[in-house]
């Protein structure tokens, strides 16, 4: 599969359990597909279904039709059928993400944070620290803090932390919402470098990037998700 990752007739409504079981409709019919060495960007408004997509790719939320394809270990898995199984080991060793929000266990230090999806993947503890540490100081967080757990951090230290941890592995595809949101001008530059490496390396890599700078500085196309909206569609 050349393009490690393709979309094909998503859709996707959530049931409102609390109001009779009403269906409200968040995206229809999104097919798009993302080259190695590209990064595509979401755009369109707030609330339009970006991050909600970025969750369907993941696996985090379950889509009503369609295929979601990724080249993963030389086959191509559809994720959106996939077993559990099967899209913890996608995770694990092709698809990574950043979130809007770093989620981690509490007590457990910034370095093992983020060294822990080499570990999970077999590397040895020590070589995971050590790149963790590198990242960690390329994104200019603090050494005194990495022995620290980052529930104790800053909003923009914890995302710090997020962004290492998602780029530490080699994935073949990376989602990315809003990694910068929480930065300042100097970090923004070292994420937007970071992305250019990644593409350098053959990455396909999907985000959701509001900042205007950022957004024009690391994107090869903007996909326009208000055109896949059934509320817009309804609306017109």
């Amino acid at each position: 599969m050349a393009t490690p990752l393709v979309v094909s007739e998503v859709s996707k409504s959530f049931t409102m359990h609390l109001r009779d079981g009403i269906k409200l409709p968040v995206i229809s019919d999104v097919a798009f597909s993302v080259a190695a060495s590209e990064c595509v960007v979401l755009g369109g408004p707030s609330g339009i279904g970006k991050s909600s997509l970025l969750k369907m790719i993941y696996g985090n939320y379950a889509v009503d039709t369609g295929q979601i394809l990724i080249s993963h270990k030389g086959r191509v898995v559809d994720l959106a059928a996939a077993d559990p199984r099967t899209v913890i080991d996608v995770r694990r060793h092709t698809l990574g993400y950043v979130s809007q929000f770093l989620r981690t266990v509490p007590r457990v230090a910034a370095i093992d944070v983020v060294a822990e999806p080499l570990v999970a993947r077999g590397e040895a503890a020590a070589g995971g620290r050590e790149k963790a540490a590198a990242l960690l100081e390329k994104l200019n967080l603090p050494e005194a803090l990495w022995q620290l757990p980052p529930a104790t951090f800053s909003g923009g230290e914890q995302q710090r932390v997020n962004i290492a941890r998602g780029f530490i592995t080699e994935h073949t595809v990376l989602l990315l919402d809003e990694p910068t949101a929480s930065l300042d001008a100097t970090n923004r530059a070292v994420v937007v470098s970071m992305i250019a490496e990644k593409k350098r390396a053959g990455v396909a890599v999907l985000g959701i990037f509001h900042d205007e700078e950022v957004r024009e500085a690391v994107a090869d196309r903007i996909l326009d998700v208000q055109q896949f909206s059934p509320r817009k569609a309804v609306a017109a």
